[in-house]
This record gives C-alpha cells, sequence and structure tokens, in this order.
C-alpha cells in the first residue's frame, strides 16, 4: 500500500526554527530583488540620451558647408568613421541602445551575484539570530519531555528560566507553576491513599479477630460459624484490597531502592510460589526463565509477576488450561518478561480498560469475584515507575498475552550499571 498525500506531508517536519528562517530569507531575497529591478530602471531612465562625439576640433572641422551635408565624422575610442548623416544618427542610436542594454546587463548580472552571496550571508545569520532566539523554547521542551519520561514520575523539576521578562520568559513561568501544581495534587492524591489504606487496615484485623474469636467458641452454633466464614471471606477480599491500594500507591511513588533483579529468578520463584493454585484449578503452568537481568524494587517486580500469573490462573477456561511465564533479553538494552494464558475469548478494544483500577472484563462487583479489580493496574504501575513498558493483546485462541520489557542492565564485577553506560 502506497503512502498518501498525508503521509508524505506528514514525513515534512519543518522546525521552528527552519519556518522563521524561511520567513527571514524569503523577505530579504524579494526586497533585494525588487531593489536591483528598481536601480536597473533608474540608472537606464538616467543615462545619456548621445554617447557619441562629432569632433569638432581645428583640425577636424568639416570642410565646405556643401560636405558638411554629405558626410558626418564620428569619433570613437577605437578609430573615426566618417557616414553620411542618416547612417551617422542610426549609428549612434544603435551604439546608444547597445550601451544602455550592456549597462543593464552588467547592474543586473554582477547585482544578482552581489545579491545571491548577501542572501546567503542573510540566511545563515537569521539561522544563528532563530536559534538564539529560540533557545529558551528549546530548553522548555526538553525540561518537559524528561518529565514526561521519568520513570519516577517526578515533578520536581523546573525550568527556572532566568533573562528578561519577555513572552518565552513567562510561558516558562506559566509551565513551572503548572508542574508545581500538578506535582501538589499528586503527592496530595497519594498520601490520602496510602492513609486512608492504612487506617482501613486495623478496623479489618480487629473485625477479624473478633469473628475468629466467636466462631471458636464451644457453644458456637452451625449457622453462626457459616456466618463467619462469610465475613472472614468479605474480611479477607477488604484485606487485598486495601494491600492493592498501599502497593498502587507505592508503586506510583519514586522508587526507593535499585537493586539488581534478574527476572529468570522472579519467574521461578513466582511459579514455585503459585503451582499449589494452579493445580487446584487445572491449571498446567509453563516457565522459560530466560536470564533477563535488570535493576529496580525487588519486591515489585516480584509482585509484577505475581499478579501477572495469579491473572492468569485465575480467569481461565477451556479445557486444557495453562500460563506460559517466560523472561529474556532482547535488543542489548531491553528485557522482557512475558505471561500467556488461556481463557475466554477477550475482544481488542476491551484490553485498555482491564488496566484501570476496578476494572474487570464484566462488571461483576460480587464479593465472590475472583479479584478487587487492581492487578493489572499495579502492573501498569510498576512497569511505568521502573522505566518499561506494557502491551497486551487477545490470543485468537482465547486469553491473553501480557508482554512487559524493562531496561538491560549488565553485571560487571559486584556493580550493576546500564548496558549503555
Amino acid at each position: 500500500m502506497t503512502a498518501g498525500p498525508t503521509s508524505r506531508r506528514r514525513r515534512v517536519r519543518l522546525t521552528l526554527r527552519m519556518r522563521l528562517t524561511l520567513v527571514y530569507g524569503g523577505l530579504f531575497i524579494v526586497s533585494g530583488l525588487l531593489l536591483l529591478g528598481a536601480t536597473a530602471v533608474l540608472v537606464g531612465e538616467r543615462l545619456p540620451r548621445v554617447i557619441s562625439l562629432i569632433a569638432t576640433s581645428p583640425d577636424t572641422l568639416p570642410p565646405a558647408p556643401s560636405e558638411l551635408d554629405q558626410k558626418v565624422r564620428i569619433v570613437q575610442p577605437d578609430g573615426t568613421k566618417t557616414l553620411p548623416p542618416g547612417e551617422a544618427k542610426q549609428f549612434i542610436t544603435e551604439r546608444e541602445s547597445n550601451v544602455r542594454d550592456a549597462t543593464r546587463s552588467s547592474l543586473l548580472t554582477y547585482g544578482g551575484i552581489a545579491l545571491v552571496m548577501v542572501s546567503a550571508t542573510a540566511v545563515g545569520l537569521g539561522w544563528l539570530i532563530a536559534g538564539r532566539v529560540l533557545a529558551p523554547l528549546h530548553r522548555v521542551t526538553e525540561t518537559a519531555r524528561r518529565i514526561s519520561r521519568a520513570p519516577d514520575r517526578s515533578l520536581h523539576e523546573r525550568i527556572a528560566l532566568r533573562g528578561a521578562g519577555d513572552e518565552v520568559k513567562e510561558l516558562a513561568d506559566t509551565f513551572d507553576t503548572m508542574i508545581q501544581r500538578l506535582g501538589q495534587s499528586f503527592e496530595g492524591q497519594r498520601r490520602f491513599v496510602a492513609n486512608a489504606s492504612h487506617e482501613l487496615r486495623t478496623p479489618l484485623t480487629l473485625g477479624r479477630a473478633l469473628v475468629e474469636v466467636a466462631m471458636h467458641r464451644r457453644n458456637a452454633s452451625p449457622d453462626l460459624v457459616q456466618l463467619g466464614e462469610t465475613l472472614l471471606e468479605i474480611n479477607t477480599r477488604h484485606e487485598k484490597l486495601i494491600n492493592g491500594l498501599l502497593l498502587l500507591a507505592r508503586s506510583d511513588q519514586e522508587l526507593a531502592e535499585h537493586s539488581p533483579v534478574d527476572l529468570a529468578d522472579v519467574v521461578s520463584h513466582v511459579v514455585a510460589h503459585a503451582a499449589a493454585e494452579a493445580a487446584d484449578a487445572q491449571v498446567t503452568l509453563h516457565q522459560e526463565p530466560w536470564e533477563a537481568p535488570t535493576c529496580g524494587d525487588p519486591v515489585l517486580l516480584e509482585r509484577l509477576a505475581q499478579n501477572l500469573v495469579e491473572n492468569g490462573i485465575r480467569h481461565n477456561t477451556g479445557e486444557n488450561r495453562f500460563v506460559r511465564v517466560s523472561s529474556r533479553t532482547i535488543s542489548g538494552d531491553r528485557v522482557e518478561l512475558q505471561v500467556s494464558n488461556s481463557g475466554p475469548l477477550i475482544a481488542p478494544y476491551d484490553i485498555p480498560g482491564l488496566f484501570e483500577p476496578f476494572r474487570r472484563l464484566n462488571t461483576d462487583r460480587l464479593v465472590t469475584a475472583k479479584g478487587v479489580g487492581l492487578g493489572l493496574s499495579i502492573v501498569a504501575s510498576v512497569v511505568h515507575a521502573h522505566g518499561g513498558t506494557v502491551a497486551a493483546h487477545p490470543r485468537p485462541e482465547g486469553g491473553l498475552i501480557v508482554t512487559i520489557t524493562l531496561p538491560y542492565h549488565a553485571l560487571l564485577g559486584n556493580d550493576w550499571v546500564p548496558q549503555n553506560a
């Protein structure tokens, strides 16, 4: 398929600096052409009408008046000509026209050469001046790009542009103010989620203890025991929800620990830990733990893999149920963790919603739900905090394939350093 006109137009990207340079250079060239044309016209109008002289010195005076009517002597730099009056007039007119044309041609030629040289100089100076004027805008752009790509979602960096209070400085100050307000909003949200989650854990723990005491009394009736089990199940689900919120708030914050982690070890550990749950659900676990060294928070990375495996086990259907977990190094500067599982058919447009908090494939909100709807949200948050990417797409036979890519870190001696260091 050939690219259309729109695709071709998108490939040609003129920067603001280039556009300003073209505007400066274009205006200078147009002005120069107008000036050159006006000069040529004015010079042509001011040229003398007679450029040949008739000799008037005594030794060259014409003889008799009768002979003067017959011949005209014309003195030129290359010699003297004697012509009849009619031919002399034509000769002088031709010489005048030739001189005027030669003068205009020389003016246009040498003026054009001078215009090209001066225009090239003007364009070069325009490029330098435009770059100097736009340098603060480049600083604003670079700062915004660093903030957007920061793996720890840090909003502490500022442009802090110095200089005259012009429009560019006003833009930079406005950007700093916006980043400051966004940072305060995000920090307040994180503190609220963390504090609320901590405050909710205490009554849940106390409620669990009271229910267990009531259930284990000697005179507890079967109805009371059944009610206690139901309450404990509800309490367990709420505890998972609170723990998920705490982990989500933690993964949204700056990483406090950067340790060497091999995803192969994480895969082996998580698969071994999930073996019992997989056996109860009649799901076969497959693992391919190839070396995939990275750096980050080991607890968060383990929870990332654990959430993916548990999600694959709990949301699995069919006869030949399986969950396949693999890790490997790709492209020399990235590592990959991939989890695929069998299960129900998933529409591609449903996948983005699975990574939002409290979103599931269906709208089930019952107490007996298999999860609290934070598993994939935590996965996406942890991946973003480690500077990685997450992608998911459905399997044609049913189920999901989730691929995580993280920065590669190589082990040199006892120090872990990035591959591109």
